[in-house]
């Protein structure tokens, strides 16, 4: 009788630890879509800023231009990456059930962005007065690229362009990584 009293304690205390771990789990998968989405609306936002000062070139500040590029640089690459390392079941989640089976070009457009906004922060820096005529796009410059073929350059060229083709490769890079793992 004994025996079967412990045993029915350590079924009932097995069954509580899985049904905490099923649910620390259903957790954890939550937590990593609240922390994307709230990493994306970031990148969003800083996006939005650095947008605005092209249009309107004399609301340039290079401390709030740079602090936008470093926003979008500190969530992307490897980090972004890691967001999506597993697949979160959550319905509040966008994100394709592809990327686990294109990782590797998705690591790719995260790094891409990373770049981009590397070379962003690096023209902010280089121009600390008013937005110079070298950040800016020289009429019919072409962009390259195109919404489902960004490329990164090397390096030297990718600081070499103005920051505004840098940064709308950036936006291309954002459009083609949604038209491709993102549901809608």
């Amino acid at each position: 009788m004994r025996l079967t009293a412990d045993a029915n304690k350590f079924g009932l205390l097995a069954f509580v630890a899985a049904v905490l771990m099923t649910a620390a789990m259903s957790s954890a998968a939550g937590d990593v879509v609240a922390i994307r989405q709230a990493d994306m609306k970031a990148m969003a936002a800083a996006a939005k800023t650095i947008s605005g000062m092209f249009k309107d070139p004399t609301t340039y500040k290079a401390n709030e231009f740079k602090w936008a590029a470093d926003t979008i640089r500190d969530r992307s690459g490897g980090v972004l990456s890691a967001h999506f390392a597993s697949e979160a079941d959550s319905r509040q989640s966008k994100a394709g059930p592809n990327i686990l089976k294109e990782r590797d070009r998705f690591d790719r457009i995260a790094n891409d962005l990373r770049d981009y906004a590397v070379a962003l922060g690096a023209a902010a820096q280089n121009n600390s007065g008013p937005m110079s005529g070298s950040m800016r796009m020289k009429p019919g410059e072409a962009m390259g690229g195109g919404p489902l073929g960004t490329h990164v350059r090397n390096e030297q060229q990718l600081l070499a362009m103005p920051a505004e083709h840098a940064f709308h490769l950036m936006l291309q890079t954002c459009t083609t990584c949604h038209a491709k793992f993102r549901m809608e």
